[in-house]
């Protein structure tokens, strides 16, 4: 055989008992030198299929990570930068996280848009930083090869420019990003009717019922016998022969607008 059987199979060094304790002690040095992360996957609402964006994408999960940030002495990219739109702040990283581990924590238990590997697109929150990071690009390829394996992901990100994407994470620190920084009108909408065509309003705070807006075919003598008052022009006088004439009528014959006798 070309390579020594003794030390390989002929694709790379070690065997796999081996080449999974060098996993392992990958996992265990992001789990003593790393940071918690949630990864935030995202999820295409109406995709643009000429420009292959999508300006309605929302995130409806946050799982959480282990992930080493490989820039400690500060942020890369160009920082604060003044162009002709003013000042700019540009604050990249680069976060370091096991294959293994984004298997087990992200691809096993959420749909992505690209099944088997970090999406770029997708939201990485650094809750020490209270930060959001946008993955631009995903490298698999280093370290090359070591015991003829690739066991990290190396995800360049930067910061992460809000438009007004729907956070429904149930995780109320990055939920409150969309309700402090949200310009969607739809997010200040009320309920309209329900099957009785009632109007919802909010729900009571101490009984939890709904509160309605009443309804036009409403009658407040009707539905109380303490209600039934004198009607204000029935006693002034300024009832008329017929319902037609109690409409105001601004026109050259009448022109202040009073009602006909």
């Amino acid at each position: 055989m070309p390579v020594n059987h003794y030390f390989q199979d002929g694709k790379g060094i070690g065997n796999q008992s081996e080449k999974r304790l060098y996993e392992d002690l990958i996992i265990e040095g992001l789990k003593i030198y790393g940071q918690d992360v949630y990864y935030l996957p995202r999820t295409l609402v109406n995709r643009d299929l000429i420009l292959g964006e999508d300006m309605l994408s929302k995130f409806s999960s946050a799982l959480l990570l282990e992930a080493y940030m490989e820039t400690t002495e500060g942020f890369a990219g160009e920082q604060e930068i003044i162009n002709k739109f003013g000042l700019e702040i540009r604050e990249d990283t680069t976060f370091m996280i096991s294959k293994r581990r984004f298997t087990e924590a992200v691809d096993n238990k959420a749909t992505l848009v690209k099944e088997g590997r970090p999406n770029e697109g997708d939201i990485i929150y650094l809750p020490l930083m209270n930060s959001f990071f946008e993955i631009q690009f995903v490298q698999d390829q280093q370290p090359f090869f070591q015991l003829g394996q690739l066991p990290v992901y190396k995800l360049v990100c930067t910061r992460f420019e809000y438009s007004s994407e729907r956070l429904d994470t149930g995780i109320a620190a990055i939920d409150g990003a969309e309700d402090q920084y949200s310009l969607d009108q739809l997010q200040h909408q009320f309920s309209l009717e329900n099957e009785t065509g009632s109007l919802l309003l909010e729900n009571d705070s101490v009984s939890g019922d709904n509160n309605y807006l009443l309804l036009e075919t409403y009658n407040l003598q009707t539905q109380s016998t303490y209600a039934n008052n004198n009607d204000l022009d029935t006693e002034a006088g300024f009832d008329t022969s017929s319902t037609a004439d109690d409409i105001l009528d601004f026109t050259e014959r009448n022109p202040f607008g009073e009602v006909d006798f």
